[in-house]
């Protein structure tokens, strides 16, 4: 669908469609498979021959009609040359990692990457040799002053994790292509509706499919979009590492992705709304949401992406574990949970200074990571009301 240029509500209800595929269903059928017969001797011999085709069935590790659909149906919304899917979002960042690193080499990572890459890099990485340096998020073009010749990857996250710092990737990406550095993004909080990190100068896109683009809390899914230069060792990464996603599971990511556009539009209007009304409370000392006017990378927000998820933090005027209880526990649509992205809401308190080493955290108060789901936007305010007023009593 490369004829003319759509919008991604367009582009989610039509691509990785193939009604002859489908024998006129609008869905495809869910392939539960390993082995893949051959007609012939000469099909089977020339195997060797199609293992760098795109879309090509040849075992169903490597993939299946219903795989490439959503794969395809991916790195056309985002801008990529190919995607290749995997059993969980970090499934996708470690097969992304090893794909360009080997014993001796260097990685970039943002300070504000999301903890379990973090984990990653410090106990796998390094036990097979590979350094890592975590870097100040807002630190640009000056990322050139880090880089060394054994750099192989910088790492980016925007916004980070819990603390929502937006980078200046396409001064990032400027420097790191000038070094022949590869860099990687993840790009699970925007999705390929809000950020199209490859028209930024990114290599490749790493996605928790688990979150917006199943969008029901019922899958874990991971997804990596590239370009064309790191896409077949990206590939052959996952392939190697044994990944692959369940067939039932890719169902579920390609239903999903069909109203993603459309439930996040939600998310961001809602997401806005609450944060607003957080913004004027008294026992709220920040409120650490990218696209408000108030977060200090407002313009590079608003230059680089379009839209905004349900997913932010704000900072309560409290350190007592006695009061955050109580808020916590008196907000009934309110659940306490990890991941995001689902059609619910979420709230969880967060303490970055035991893992954050290039920067320091140095919030007074308590963090509190909040995902606004798909309820109507007042009833959460009044539910946040009710574990204020609780907080409040408990102080």
């Amino acid at each position: 669908m490369k004829h003319q240029k759509i919008s991604a509500h367009t582009q989610a209800a039509h691509l990785g469609r193939d009604a002859k595929a489908s024998h006129g269903f609008v869905n495809l059928p869910i392939y539960h498979g390993s082995t893949v017969l051959y007609e012939t001797y000469q099909d089977f011999k020339e195997l060797q021959n199609r293992r760098q085709n795109l879309n090509e069935v040849i075992y169903g590790r490597y993939g299946t009609p219903l795989s490439f659909a959503l794969e395809n149906a991916v790195a056309e919304m985002e801008g990529a040359f190919a995607a290749v899917t995997t059993s969980s979002g970090l499934a996708a960042i470690t097969a992304s990692l090893l794909a360009f690193v080997e014993q001796g080499d260097h990685v970039l990572v943002s300070d504000s990457v999301y903890q379990p890459t973090r984990v990653y890099c410090d106990r796998v990485l390094k036990r097979f040799g590979t350094e890592t340096t975590y870097y100040d998020p807002l630190v640009g073009g000056q990322i050139e002053d880090l880089l060394r010749p054994n750099t192989k990857v910088v790492f980016l996250e925007s916004p980070g994790s819990q603390t929502f710092e937006v980078q200046d990737i396409p001064a990032i990406t400027a420097v790191a292509r000038k070094h022949g550095v590869n860099t990687i993004i993840d790009n699970t909080w925007a999705t390929p509706v809000y950020l199209k990190p490859f028209e930024l100068g990114v290599d490749v896109s790493v996605h928790a499919a688990t979150k917006y683009i199943t969008g029901h809390s019922d899958a874990m899914l991971g997804l990596i979009t590239a370009a064309e230069n790191c896409y077949f060792k990206i590939r052959d990464s996952v392939r190697l590492m044994g990944q692959c996603a369940g067939p039932d599971v890719t169902y579920l990511g390609l239903r999903g992705l069909r109203s993603m556009p459309t439930r996040l539009e939600r998310h961001y209007q809602s997401g806005l709304t609450v944060a607003n009304w957080l913004a004027q409370r008294n026992e709220v000392m920040e409120v650490i949401h990218p696209a408000l006017p108030s977060h200090p990378d407002y313009a590079i927000w608003k230059r680089d992406f379009s839209g905004a998820s349900g997913l932010f933090s704000f900072i309560v005027d409290t350190a007592s574990e006695t009061e955050i209880a109580a808020l916590l526990d008196n907000t009934q649509l309110f659940g306490m949970g990890f991941s995001w992205g689902g059609f619910e809401s979420l709230l969880i308190p967060f303490d970055p200074t035991a893992y954050r080493t290039a920067t320091e955290w140095k919030s007074k108060g308590t963090a509190i990571r909040i995902h606004v789901g798909l309820e109507n936007p007042d009833d959460l305010i009044a539910d946040l009301e009710n574990g204020f007023s609780a907080m409040k009593n408990r102080h």
